[in-house]
């Protein structure tokens, strides 16, 4: 096969500015990568490479021609599995799915899964750090708008402020039986987690993800093992090669870890995480990492892959002011395939 492959720029700006403890974003820089046979132009495998500035491990502003180095090296017939890319998590997942379209007929069906079928994810409905009142106010309307999980960003405000949001938004008609999750990005100090952790547990919070920053395996195993709270790792595992994994899953024993294909380097490589996580019994779900709806739908068709009623972070899409067409729906807290 004769390779011929382009690749587009595509800047995406959001309704507004996305926050979280650690940082913020107004706009993101979007890299598409098209891969055609050269005798078969009109079949075209898609994939998206969209790296987080302080957070993905190859954002640069040389992406592009990352990205085309690469992909030269796969048109000289050196197979994608034979290229160095683990330090290259979002260029690997945007090359492992291009790929994966191209093989598949070019038509964005990425992985052939019940989501493809007619069977909804559930989706957590996500709440951005904003002012307090602002955010209980999308926290109440998601769960109106029948989302049965909530998450909350949190640790940019006083702590005893957000324990009074989140206390307002379980004693809410819609909160009461709403399960509640909780991602502070790394916000809390070790040695004042556990406190705040147990003043959070008031509110029968169903997990908190990444309360310290990554990196401190030892204060984060502690955590895991004296919290109320379930501990999911998030940050944590950016970056970590494949023959520490296993070392960190059973030195910290989290009670769940989050994947982001974007920052983990695509399906395969989350796919060594879950079997991992499936041995020493800790729960998963994925989520997307602002994507556009073209990374978005190929996550959501390998989450699709599963059996699992855990609600998955999948909805992001909506944030931007314009976006790529979208291949699925929202309704009532589930995300839906668009036959």
């Amino acid at each position: 096969m004769e390779l011929c492959y382009a690749v587009e720029s595509h800047l995406l700006k959001f309704n507004k500015p996305v926050k979280t403890s650690r940082n913020s974003f107004d706009e993101t820089t979007h890299w598409i990568v098209k891969i055609w046979n050269k005798n078969i132009p009109d079949c075209i495998g898609i994939g998206e490479a969209a790296p987080l500035p302080l957070l993905s491990p190859d954002f640069s502003d040389n992406l592009k021609l990352l990205l085309e180095g690469f992909l030269m090296q796969c048109s000289d017939n050196k197979a994608l599995e034979d290229l160095d890319l683990e330090n290259f998590p979002a260029i690997k997942f945007a090359l492992e799915s291009a790929f994966l379209d191209l093989k598949n007929g070019g038509k964005q069906v990425y992985i052939n899964s019940d989501y493809l079928n007619g069977r909804p994810i559930l989706i957590n409905g996500l709440v951005w750090m904003n002012e307090l009142d602002e955010m209980l106010k999308e926290g109440i309307a998601k769960a109106e708008a029948g989302y049965g999980c909530i998450k909350f960003k949190v640790g940019q405000f006083d702590f005893d402020a957000e324990c009074r949001l989140i206390e307002k938004f379980r004693n809410s008609k819609q909160g009461k039986n709403t399960i509640i999750r909780l991602d502070a990005n790394g916000a809390y100090k070790p040695d004042e987690a556990i406190e705040k952790l147990k003043e959070l547990n008031r509110f029968d919070i169903h997990s908190i993800e990444q309360p310290i920053k990554a990196g401190q395996w030892d204060d984060m195993a502690k955590i895991c093992r004296d919290s109320k709270v379930s501990i999911a790792l998030d940050e944590e595992l950016i970056g970590v090669k494949a023959d520490n994994r296993t070392q960190l899953i059973r030195h910290i024993s989290p009670q769940y870890i989050v994947l982001k294909p974007t920052l983990l380097g695509g399906f395969a490589e989350c796919e060594h995480w879950i079997s991992l996580a499936n041995k020493s019994k800790v729960g998963w779900w994925a989520t997307s990492a602002l994507e556009s709806n073209i990374g978005l739908n190929a996550i959501a068709q390998w989450v699709g892959k599963y059996n699992t009623n855990i609600h998955q972070g999948l909805g992001t899409g909506l944030l931007y002011k314009t976006n790529f067409e979208s291949k699925s729906v929202i309704s009532e807290g589930r995300l839906i395939y668009k036959n």
